[in-house]
């Protein structure tokens, strides 16, 4: 059972495939050496995200022809802290995740932050005066260990079962399978991934059997080793490392493989032909993901405003440019009609 269920996971195939869709080099952080200026738009926030952004960094900085116009930086989730985002700002805990991306933007000024990646929608519990911009389109799927216990899919109750602790063995899926205890791993409490991952499948509160911690989008850490652990996974995230060669050291799904989640009967896929599929992106597992801006600089006419629209609106760079449409497909994410649409908190 075990084996040919590993037959049919074909994404994992993907981690052999690698794409041609790159238009430029991205950094981690600002490039060594670079302290970016008081007026440039600076972000921090969602791990999914950053190397898209690291890389619209890179490629909207060179089509820039005035020497003086606002440059785009990004600070990635994890690395040394504290940070001193840009020239003047005040040292900041490093924010790692959507929470504590959208936390930084709140609790600072453009001295310091500009923008918040995001991979979740705005919450009730947000502050208000936010608009989360929309940038793109992904999904989130679970994972498992190629050649473990886990089976090629579960459905959405299962997983639900098995985040609320109710389910604990594999058996008690199919009898055919191990009797082996489950391993469920969500990423750290602020991620973006890990609270919609949650609300997609009707967890309030994970249970007491649910392990909390990894980085979300890599399977590098020990803890993931194991035949028996599920984790959630942005899917583009997945295809950028995989199909777009976009990995290192610790970005990597290592032995992780994406599996199939089964919605009212209908086994959904969440990729077909190296992109993610349409059904799954349409289906409550996929998701918009967000760049969170302060209303009150979105709507400005100043300088700073038109810089933020000139870079996230949807007249701007990341929803008209052929790179900026280059760097989402190299990257894994769909283009959505409602890129640059604000939603405000």
């Amino acid at each position: 059972m075990r084996k040919t269920a590993a037959k049919l996971l074909t994404v994992a195939a993907l981690a052999t495939s690698v794409a041609t869709v790159f238009s430029g080099t991205a950094v981690a952080d600002p490039a060594a050496g670079v302290t970016p200026a008081a007026q440039d738009i600076v972000g921090v926030g969602s791990d999914t995200t950053q190397v898209l952004l690291n890389q619209f960094s890179a490629d909207y900085n060179a089509s820039l022809t005035d020497p003086n116009a606002p440059r785009l930086y990004s600070w990635d989730a994890t690395g040394s802290s504290p940070i001193t985002t840009k020239n003047g700002a005040t040292p900041i805990a490093r924010p790692n995740g959507s929470g504590a991306g959208i936390k930084a933007l709140v609790a600072n000024t453009s001295a310091t932050v500009d923008f918040a990646r995001s991979s979740r929608a705005p919450q009730p519990t947000d502050a208000h005066g936010l608009d989360f911009v929309a940038l793109a389109k992904d999904a989130v799927t679970w994972s498992a260990k190629s050649g473990g216990d886990a089976p090629a899919q579960l459905t959405a109750d299962q997983l639900a079962a098995i985040y609320n602790c109710t389910t604990t063995t594999w058996n008690q899926i199919d009898p055919s399978l191990p009797a082996n205890t489950i391993k469920p791993f969500l990423p750290q409490a602020d991620s973006g991934t890990r609270a919609f991952f949650l609300s997609a499948i009707g967890v309030a509160t994970p249970g007491s059997c649910v392990a909390s911690g990894p980085e979300e989008n890599e399977g590098t850490d020990p803890l993931l080793n194991d035949p028996d652990v599920v984790f959630p996974y942005s899917v583009a995230h997945f295809l950028g490392q995989t199909v777009g060669g976009h990995t290192t050291a610790t970005d990597a799904p290592g032995n992780l493989t994406l599996r199939n989640i089964v919605v009212n009967g209908t086994v959904l896929t969440p990729v077909t032909n190296n992109v993610i599929d349409t059904n799954f992106a349409n289906s409550q597992f996929g998701r918009v993901v967000y760049n969170v801006v302060r209303d009150a600089e979105w709507t400005a006419t100043d300088p700073h405003g038109q810089a933020l629209q000139a870079i996230f609106g949807s007249s701007g760079w990341i929803c008209t440019s052929p790179a900026a449409a280059n760097d989402l497909a190299s990257y894994g994410f769909l283009a959505t009609p409602a890129c640059g649409v604000a939603t405000l908190t």
